[in-house]
């Protein structure tokens, strides 16, 4: 059986590998379940970032999906970085994940709306994308969604679940949808 999921596996990573098209990556990553990288940006990756877990939720379904999607766009990965399944990263300007950084299932962090907020440009692209900082040792929980213009302070732990709209400083733990402080790390 081990043989059988391994081979299923390699195939399965194989193919999402068609779906990438960037060619200015830089670094290496470990890929426990398939990653698809895309766009005209810079990704890059320090020492031992993985992404995918085995005995998690979302293995056999999902890929991790990564686009730096405008020429000047940069997703930085820094080291020791390990990501569950089912992760997004979606950036027109900046997103930085800092080191020993730990990312539960079904992450979804951007730094732009996409579209323009104002109706009459609502089809044009957001004029004002923000950069996005996760610093050292952050812990972030399942189904957690980080959007445009946060930076999340060293050793901060994100619960579960949470949809953070604003920067939050090191040492706390946030929760709650919009997140707000729920206490002080020691």
């Amino acid at each position: 059986m081990k043989i059988v999921t391994s081979v299923f596996f390699f195939f399965k990573k194989l193919h999402y590998s068609f779906y990438s098209n960037n060619n200015r990556k830089k670094g290496k990553y470990k890929a426990h379940q398939p990653v698809v990288i895309r766009g005209k940006g810079v990704v890059s990756f320090g020492k031992q970032v993985s992404f995918g877990v085995i005995n998690s939720p979302y293995y056999y379904n999902t890929y991790a999906y990564i686009e730096a999607r405008t020429e000047n766009s940069i997703i930085e990965f820094g080291e020791n970085v390990n990501i569950n399944n089912s992760f997004s990263a979606v950036s027109e300007r900046k997103i930085v994940i800092k080191n020993n950084v730990l990312v539960g299932f079904n992450c979804a962090i951007t730094d732009s709306n996409f579209h323009d907020l104002n109706p009459k440009n609502r089809k044009i692209t957001d004029p004002n994308p923000a950069e996005v900082r996760i610093e050292d040792n952050v812990f972030i929980g399942n189904n957690v969604t980080i959007l445009k213009g946060v930076t999340i302070g060293k050793n901060t732990v994100v619960a579960a679940g949470s949809i953070v709209t604003k920067s939050f400083p090191e040492n706390v733990v946030i929760g709650g949808s919009p997140a707000k402080i729920i206490s002080h790390l020691d």
